[in-house]
């Protein structure tokens, strides 16, 4: 882990996630230790963690270990990647992508993290 990535947990999800996510956008990284494409796209998730150095975070959810969690999102399958900013969803994808397309949704989650900072 680094400082802009940590595991996350039901009891930590309020304030590791939706309080945060105030401050900066959140990533959250649900997946399973025995799915092939989570295996894929977490090197990818954490190489786009050290390149944005600090301009999100990313919570890493253990689905096995955290199925409220995985519920509560409404996962159909893994990983499920859910965008937060200020305390709200706004933005999720599935399954193993590639980094183009990760560099892509990062930027528009930032955008609107920004946008809506301008607009307060």
């Amino acid at each position: 882990m680094s400082d802009y990535s940590y595991n996350v947990e039901e009891a930590s999800f309020d304030d590791l996630v939706v309080a945060r996510s105030h401050e900066m956008p959140v990533l959250v990284d649900i997946s399973a230790d025995w799915c092939a494409p989570c295996r894929v796209l977490a090197p990818l998730l954490h190489k786009m963690v050290f390149a944005y150095d600090g301009k999100f975070l990313l919570g890493i959810v253990d689905a096995d270990e955290n199925m409220k969690i995985a519920g509560r999102h409404k996962v159909r399958g893994f990983p499920t990647v859910v965008a937060y900013s200020h305390g709200v969803e706004i933005d999720r994808f599935h399954g193993a992508q590639t980094e183009g397309f990760l560099r892509g949704f990062i930027d528009r989650v930032i955008e609107r993290h920004e946008a809506a900072l301008n607009d307060e």
